[in-house]
């Protein structure tokens, strides 16, 4: 979810920048197209089912002129083939990823992933406007209930367990919190964000229950965003929200930490753990999966940091 939201910097650049009529289409899983049904700037987004020759004869039947291949992977390698465009690629870097992840080399340039995505189009042309990653919200979404003025949206989710704190550090950290807080999550997060709720009533349990949008809407509306290394943090980034980014396998060494988020977002990282990243997603701790990076994170400096953007 999220390396979809940041590419779309290199959408907007490309639509709004180049001359003439550009017709930009998107290819992707079907399970991401919510995320970008809404941008004015895409003409057509074409949805992979269960693979990717599916899409293959709709695809040779548009002229395209120009394949830009932001994933570098096997599928794009297909439609690259099949399309016999000019194409311009994505550098992945999983030698550089592998090195640091394996061996603490970091050969990584210090760059954001999105500005190495928008290094790919340089030969358009296009210039830096300035502006951060776009999400786009559908009119008229509702909300199960009124939210508070002020409030603390938390993502306590995470695709894999090395970006996700336990139940009991979230109660912890939580009722430590001055403002009323908003539980944001899939449906596999359900079971915590349930325990959560036992524990501290006055939490707002919407995990598993709200759509993306829905979902992408509380964090615009929230004062502060707390979230690991997932697509809601990006999200919440398109909106320029003010983020506590909470790091534990994964690092912001990467390449993809919150991308020209609110000024005062911070990025917390365990202290101590000279290991790190412990692997590129995020499914592998170097230190065992009882004694998981993200748990180690302190929560007097979560707490400490939060309150202080609580207040502003």
């Amino acid at each position: 979810m999220g390396d979809i939201v940041l590419t779309t910097p290199v959408i907007r650049r490309l639509k709004q920048q180049l001359e003439g009529e550009v017709e930009i289409h998107y290819l992707t899983k079907k399970a991401f197209v919510p995320l970008l049904e809404h941008s004015p700037y895409i003409h057509r987004i074409h949805a992979m089912d269960k693979t990717v020759q599916e899409n293959i004869p709709d695809l040779l039947e548009i002229p395209f002129d120009y394949i830009i291949d932001l994933h570098q992977n096997i599928r794009s390698r297909v439609v690259k083939r099949k399309l016999e465009k000019l194409t311009f690629t994505f550098k992945k870097l999983n030698f550089e990823k592998w090195l640091l992840v394996n061996f603490g080399i970091n050969r990584m340039p210090d760059v954001h992933v999105v500005d190495r995505y928008l290094d790919t189009i340089a030969a358009f042309g296009t210039e830096d406007d300035g502006k951060g990653l776009d999400y786009f919200l559908p009119e008229n979404i509702n909300l199960p209930s009124e939210l508070p003025s002020r409030f603390i949206a938390f993502a306590i989710g995470g695709a894999h367990i090395g970006k996700r704190m336990d139940a009991a550090k979230l109660i912890d950290i939580i009722q430590q919190l001055s403002l009323p807080v908003v539980l944001l999550g899939g449906k596999e997060d359900v079971g915590i964000a349930d325990e959560i709720k036992v524990a501290l009533p006055n939490v707002i349990q919407w995990a598993g229950a709200l759509n993306i949008h829905q979902s992408a809407l509380v964090t615009k509306q929230a004062h502060v965003v707390v979230a690991g290394d997932t697509g809601l943090m990006h999200i919440a980034s398109a909106f320029g929200k003010n983020i506590v980014s909470l790091w534990g396998c994964t690092s912001p060494q990467l390449g993809m930490y919150p991308y020209r988020a609110g000024v005062d977002s911070v990025i917390v990282e365990p202290h101590g753990r000279k290991k790190r990243p412990c692997s590129k997603l995020g499914n592998k701790c170097k230190y065992g999966k009882n004694n998981r990076c993200i748990q180690a994170i302190e929560n007097s400096e979560v707490i400490s940091l939060i309150e202080k953007l609580s207040a502003r």
